[in-house]
């Protein structure tokens, strides 16, 4: 079965001009694509245009130019179904304290104009793990549920989309794995998922893509994994009795770095050189070793490695 585009952008652009400074390229000809039942993510450093990507989806921010299609509908042409298919969770948590889940969630279906029939909160509630709290004030909510509960509005009109932004800013390490629970249950159901993030694990540990960006830019598009099989270079640490250095005409592109714990640290291209070559190196210059250890390169390396340029 053919899977369609649950998001597609073509040459999306977003410049914002300052009548005093000069203009600021939010995005600059942004080409993207997800697929239905995707978790998507959306990875760059703080002002890469992220949150600018999100709020041109959500309505908030008007692009220059460029075209923005999201589950079949142009947003130029269908901003309102545009708005329907997607689901947005702000950074932000911004609930009405003296409400109740149900209440909250009844009013903003309202707001879709789902009718009272339609309503679909208990099953909600269910799904983000807050049936028990249905009818507490959300002041009384902890910041893990009321984290939820932005996800439980953004879903009250069913969108086959939901876009998360920083999900798990400021939020626990407990707090973080229930919500990737929740998220990834929705997923299962066949939500979309996009999500933004400038945590390069969660990234890893979530999405089956990445896309990131850099000052406006896409840098790289592609499977996560073929993002990890592309980094260059690994790292072996070597517990030894006492650190000599290497000579220096002996180094054939590894680089060593030594600290004060008896530790050389060997970082090499994955492609270029062999384990049993830098053991060799080590022992060649008279040192014992007692240890090793391997670092396998994450997303952090690939992103530094991409974005440095």
């Amino acid at each position: 079965m053919n899977k369609k585009n649950a998001l597609k952008v073509e040459k999306l652009t977003k410049i914002y001009s300052k009548k005093t400074s000069k203009e600021i390229v939010a995005l600059n000809n942004l080409n993207l694509e997800v697929q239905e039942g995707e978790i998507f993510g959306l990875l760059g450093p703080n002002g890469a245009g992220k949150t600018t990507f999100l709020n041109i989806l959500a309505g908030t921010v008007i692009k220059n130019s460029g075209k923005v299609n999201v589950w079949g509908y142009d947003l130029d042409k269908n901003s309102r179904q545009v708005r329907s298919s997607i689901g947005i969770v702000p950074q932000e948590i911004n609930l009405d304290a003296f409400f109740s889940p149900r209440q909250l969630l009844e009013l903003q279906a309202g707001m879709y104009g789902i009718p009272k029939k339609d309503q679909i909160t208990d099953t909600i509630l269910k799904l983000v793990s807050l049936e028990k709290q249905a009818n507490s004030y959300a002041r009384s909510l902890s910041g893990g549920m009321k984290r939820r509960l932005l996800i439980a509005k953004a879903m009250v009109h069913r969108p086959p989309i939901l876009v998360l932004d920083e999900p798990t800013a400021g939020v626990d390490v407990e707090l973080r794995k229930n919500l990737w629970n929740n998220v990834r249950a929705l997923n299962k159901q066949g939500v979309t998922i996009i999500l933004t993030t400038h945590l390069m694990y969660e990234a890893e540990e979530m999405c089956n893509k990445i896309a990131i960006i850099n000052k406006g830019n896409l840098v790289k598009a592609d499977t996560t994994k073929n993002l990890l099989e592309s980094i260059k270079t690994k790292k072996i640490i070597f517990k030894v009795e006492k650190i000599k250095e290497i000579n220096k005409n002996d180094l054939n592109e590894i680089k060593f770095s030594y600290n004060k714990n008896n530790e050389i640290t060997a970082t090499y291209e994955r492609k270029k050189h062999k384990i049993d070559e830098i053991i060799s190196k080590i022992k060649n210059a008279g040192m014992e070793i007692y240890d090793i250890s391997t670092e396998e390169g994450d997303l952090e390396d690939v992103f530094v490695d991409l974005t440095k340029n």
